[in-house]
């Protein structure tokens, strides 16, 4: 099983050279490519996630060089959900882009389809801080041609807004890099765990200014305040299939959190760790104010599921920041929930654009249903897997010293999220149309028609994937939260990802 590891990275970055130069003129074939590889990746990834049921951790080594040495990829629980997550988002999206017709209004959509999924998976993978870098770096130079596909002056002015602040942010990952190797002299993150824990006291404040670099990079990923402010201009004026994609990117910063404050910091150096996590916490709050105020005042559909992706991500930084394994597994089963509710968020306002331009309601019927689903699952409302993920968050903040703030945070914000969809939701489709928002010509934000979906059948049935996710979700959440509280426990222990890296450890 260990070689079949590096299969959601390979597989990707060779049919995306394949496609983009064999295939680029021909958009069937580039079609068929594009699905049998996400259908494999699915596949793949449900057969590395079983591998790790019985918590086994497996480790691939690249040219059979030893850590920390050689380059390794990890498999642990953790990285096998997100992979598992990332292939079942990835499905419902390329078949809404072919069946709204978003696939062929631009050059090598699929091309950079394939990319950013090997940048993300590889993210996953990766048992090595520059590599986390270099599959930062694909993943962004993907998501750089994603954003600003199908062109047009807003979008590449919003493209423009996201590749420079990506590229602060991955210079400041390689000063963090830089001062992280100064100090301990490696990269791999299991033998940085291991050095941190002996790091000098006359080091700790450049350690400390290495992880603190290292939390701003993260956080520009995860959109988390203060530099949340690049996600709703960049979300909102995406392709929304390429917006719902782009829900698994903030996850990897989240991801990225986890992993390195638990297994760097956590136990080689405990009074670092908690300072970082107690920074999280109030990062994470004040991102879900921002957002649910942003989805409570956004006027048009894409801007309101851009700001309720912020505040999603806020809600689940509020767990990471708890700090506790009974925390972390309440994050780990709500993200799951969120990235499902992102997708299926954008991809219904896409449907609604499609009808009727971006500001004026869209027909009724099952497009309506769709939006009252995606709503309630990104509000947090009964029966979706929502409320259980913010049930299981509060559950987890009992006994912290930020218990009222958290809750009565998390519950206002709720309430604002449900009214600002509430509003809007009664503007698309049950008030009569307002000639003051009608758009007769049907145009997009650069005075451009907005084309028909040539597949619409397809594009409601994509829609609908998320939606399905989450209502299995809902229906396995006794199983879904037992496997994320196992999880959550072998993030808890890194000495046991220590020892599958590197080896066993000698005492003393």
């Amino acid at each position: 099983m260990s070689n079949w590891i590096i299969a959601p990275v390979v597989m990707p970055a060779i049919v995306a050279a394949v496609m983009a130069m064999a295939m680029r003129h021909d958009l069937v074939l580039q079609r068929v490519f594009s699905i049998a590889m996400t259908v494999a990746l699915i596949a793949i990834a449900g057969g590395l996630y079983i591998s790790t049921l019985d918590g086994t951790i497996h480790v691939y080594r690249l040219g059979d060089w030893p850590a920390p040495f050689g380059i390794v990829l990890v498999l642990d629980r953790l990285a096998a959900t997100m992979l598992v997550l990332t292939s079942l988002l990835a499905i419902g999206v390329v078949l809404y882009a072919m069946g709204s017709g978003w696939d062929g209004r631009g050059w090598h959509f699929h091309a950079l389809f394939a990319f950013q999924l090997m940048g993300v998976n590889g993210a996953f993978l990766t048992g090595d801080a520059f590599n986390l870098f270099v599959f930062f770096e694909v993943l962004l130079i993907a998501s750089y041609g994603l954003m600003i596909h199908a062109g047009g002056g807003v979008r590449l002015r919003a493209g423009l807004q996201y590749v420079v602040m990506n590229l602060a942010g991955s210079t400041l990952f390689l000063f963090a890099m830089g001062t992280l190797y100064a100090v301990t002299g490696t990269l791999n993150m299991a033998d940085m765990a291991l050095r941190v824990r002996e790091v000098p006291a006359g080091d700790q404040a450049l350690l400390l200014v290495g992880g603190a670099l290292l939390l701003i990079v993260f956080g520009i990923k995860a959109a988390a305040f203060p530099v949340q402010f690049w996600l709703p201009g960049t979300y909102r004026n995406a392709p929304m299939p390429v917006a719902a994609l782009f829900a698994i990117l903030t996850k990897v910063g989240a991801y990225s959190i986890i992993r390195m404050y638990t297994l760097v910091f956590g136990t080689g150096s405990p009074a670092i760790g908690d300072f970082f996590i107690g920074l999280i916490l109030p990062a994470g709050l004040a991102t879900l104010i921002i957002g649910a105020i942003g989805v409570l005042g956004a006027k048009q559909p894409p801007r309101q599921a851009a700001f309720a992706v912020l505040a999603s991500m806020g809600t689940l930084l509020t767990a990471i920041g708890l700090g506790t394994e009974q925390a972390t597994a309440a994050a780990l089963f709500y993200l799951l929930h969120s990235t499902f509710a992102a997708a299926a968020l954008f991809l219904v306002v896409d449907l609604i654009l499609a009808s009727q331009g971006p500001t004026v309601r869209a027909p009724g019927g099952f497009v309506a249903s769709l939006f009252f689903a995606a709503a309630i699952a990104s509000a947090g409302m009964p029966p979706l897997s929502g409320f259980l993920g913010k049930l299981l968050i509060l559950d987890a903040s009992r006994d912290a010293a930020w218990m009222p703030t958290i809750w009565a945070i998390i519950l206002i914000t709720s309430l604002l999220v449900i009214v600002g969809f509430t509003l809007r939701g009664s503007r698309y489709f049950w008030k009569p149309l307002d000639p003051h928002f009608a758009n007769p010509k049907n145009l997009d934000l650069d005075g451009n028609p907005i084309p028909a979906h040539p597949l619409r059948p397809l594009a409601l049935t994509a829609a609908g994937i998320p939606l399905a996710m989450m209502v299995l979700l809902t229906l396995a959440a006794g199983p879904v939260l037992q496997a994320m509280e196992d999880t959550a426990a072998q993030i808890w222990d890194p000495d046991r990802y220590i020892e599958a890296v590197l080896g066993p450890q000698e005492e003393g």
